[in-house]
Formats: structure tokens, sequence, C-alpha cells
């Protein structure tokens, strides 16, 4: 037989439970603010004749939900798209449209690299020369667009 009554238990458990669940939310919630960022962004040509580019950065989510990063938008291309780089059957690195966009895990990131995902600009209305600027959007499934200025890099 207990030396405490069972109400005096109950109570016990209820405030350490309490307790533990006081602890844990703060936890649970760091990080937690909910803003998409991207770092590291910029952009390149192959040439000064490239009629296409490319825009490559870490796109970072800090909320606690997954995302889906679905499409970008620029002025300086008369189009823009989500690309990868896959391996075909022949050995041969192909390009092509990311179909159904980048996953954005809560959390984590997606990572737009040379060689592999990226922001594919196709049509380029002038040349993109080292020092310029692109002021290039993305769009997601659920967050608000995200704006960012991104330099012209082409010694990266």
């Amino acid at each position: 037989m207990s030396l405490f009554p069972i109400a005096t238990r109950r109570a016990f458990v209820a405030a350490s439970l309490l307790s533990l669940t006081a602890l844990a939310a703060p936890m649970a919630f760091a990080g937690c603010d909910g803003g998409i960022t991207v770092q590291d962004a910029y952009a390149r040509v192959s040439s000064k004749l490239a009629k296409a580019g490319a825009i490559f950065m870490v796109v970072e989510n800090h909320g606690c939900t997954d995302d889906r990063i679905t499409g970008a938008k620029t002025d300086v291309a008369m189009k823009n798209a989500l690309h990868t780089h896959k391996i075909g059957a022949d050995g041969i690195a192909h390009m092509m449209a990311i179909e159904g966009g980048v996953p954005l895990p809560a959390g984590g990131e997606a990572v737009f690299a040379r060689g592999h995902d990226h922001v594919m600009l196709m049509g380029l209305k002038h040349p993109l020369v080292d020092g310029d600027t692109i002021k290039l959007t993305l769009m997601f499934e659920k967050a608000a667009p995200v704006t960012v200025t991104v330099p012209v890099d082409n010694e990266r």
C-alpha cells in the first residue's frame, strides 16, 4: 500500500507531465519561425554570346512544415524553369525540367548547384555580365513567394 493517497499521486503525475511538456515545448518549436531564406545565390553563363544561363543557391526552410519550390521568375530571360541533370542509360548527363517542383523539407534545405538542380534561364534578353544583379522570385506550394537579388558571378 502506498504512503500517498491516490489523489496526491495523480496530482504529482499531472504536475510532472506539465513540467515535462513546458520543458519540451521550446525544443519542439526551436528554429521553427516559418521563414524561408536563400543563401549563397549566384548566376552565371557560359559565354558573352550565351542565350541561356543558370542560377545556383541554397534554399532553407526554417518552418515546421514541408514545402515545395514550384517555380522561379526573373525578368532577364524569356523562360525560367527549375532544371536538373540526370545520367541517362548512355552514361551522359542530360538536362531536364523538374516535374512537380523541388521538395523543401521542414528544417531542411534544397541545394541548387552546378551539375544538379538549378534555375534555368532560357532566352536571355541581354548578356549577363559579372557584377550585374538579377531579381529572382521563387514560388512555393505553401509559403509566400520569396524575392532575392542574385549577383552574376561568372568566375565561380
